[in-house]
């Protein structure tokens, strides 16, 4: 089986970031934020492993240009897969409700 590379492009890590800082000190949950953003990087980190098993992204702006959805809770990342490099690009993570 071959493993894949995961990369996060700077605006992921900033939609985390934004995830996490929402829910802790909008919402005053810390601990679950935290809870939330590690389910969110652990099934990232899962990608490394038949990322081609998710969704294609179906609705919004990355529909039909090959991108794929990894759902965690209310959340989905918008992710693209590199064949040839071995590699899965992470481009945004955002809450369910809006349309990417």
């Amino acid at each position: 089986m071959d493993k894949y590379e995961v990369m996060l492009f700077p605006r992921a890590y900033r939609d985390l970031e934004e995830i996490y800082s929402y829910i802790a000190l909008e919402k005053l949950e810390p601990g679950i934020a935290k809870g939330l953003t590690d389910r969110i990087w652990d099934a990232i980190e899962s990608l490394d492993s038949f990322p081609d098993s998710h969704q294609d992204r179906l609705v919004g702006r990355y529909a039909g240009k090959g991108y794929k959805q990894l759902i965690v809770d209310n959340y989905i990342a918008v992710y693209r897969i590199d064949e040839e490099m071995k590699r899965v690009y992470v481009v945004t993570i955002q809450y369910g409700g809006r349309n990417l």
